[in-house]
């Protein structure tokens, strides 16, 4: 599993990286927007924000007041208003982040911007539809541990004993994932960790070890 996590990893790192060589080639001198952790990330309309650094939570309210995880965002994928039909909807910074802020209609002008952002969207798609499957598994023991090494997957670093997830998700973003409640995710969490499927690293990072 490890062996297969790296590899996604590094072809997905490698793909990043020729979407932002492209754009700083082609955006030089254009500004950054920077946010901490916990921000929120305005969304202007008719434009296409593009991660450049750090990862980013996007999501969407209920009516009820509860919040529904929608995609993890890393570097050289795009997200914002244009991009979907949700409402409400709301980008929140997971890391320190980087963003770069483009119209659509230059995304949308600019043939070879638009192909080399193709695998980027390729892979949120894909991302989306694995976390839409979660539903469908009536256990949530089982959701939760598909939804872990999704995010290792997506955004894994792999160790000498397992895969690190670079970015750290909160008991209560978990429970939104999956559609359970927070205290189902701390029990299952705690049971996993003595059971050796997971620990917790220095930076109190989850490192998923499940086999």
């Amino acid at each position: 599993m490890v062996v297969v996590f790296w590899a996604t990893w590094v072809r997905g790192m490698a793909a990043v990286q020729t979407i932002l060589e492209r754009l700083e080639d082609l955006y030089q001198g254009r500004h950054l927007s920077s946010y901490r952790a916990g921000q929120g990330i305005p969304l202007p309309k008719d434009t296409v924000l593009l991660v450049c650094r750090g990862i980013v939570q996007v999501g969407t309210i209920h009516s009820n007041g509860d919040e529904a995880l929608l995609g993890m965002v890393g570097p050289g994928v795009p997200l914002g208003l244009s991009l979907t039909w949700l409402d409400p909807y709301y980008a929140k910074a997971l890391t320190d982040v980087d963003i770069l802020t483009l119209p659509l209609e230059e995304v949308e002008r600019d043939a070879d911007l638009g192909g080399r952002l193709l695998p980027a969207v390729i892979r949120r798609l894909r991302q989306a539809e694995a976390l839409l499957s979660l539903t469908g598994k009536r256990r949530v023991a089982e959701r939760l541990q598909q939804f872990l090494l999704l995010m290792a997957q997506e955004y894994g670093q792999p160790t000498g004993t397992g895969t690190r997830l670079l970015v750290r998700l909160t008991h209560q973003d978990m429970a939104s994932a999956i559609g359970t409640t927070r205290v189902t995710v701390t029990r299952l969490l705690n049971q996993w960790r003595q059971e050796g499927h997971l620990d917790l690293d220095e930076q109190r990072h989850l490192v998923v070890k499940f086999s």
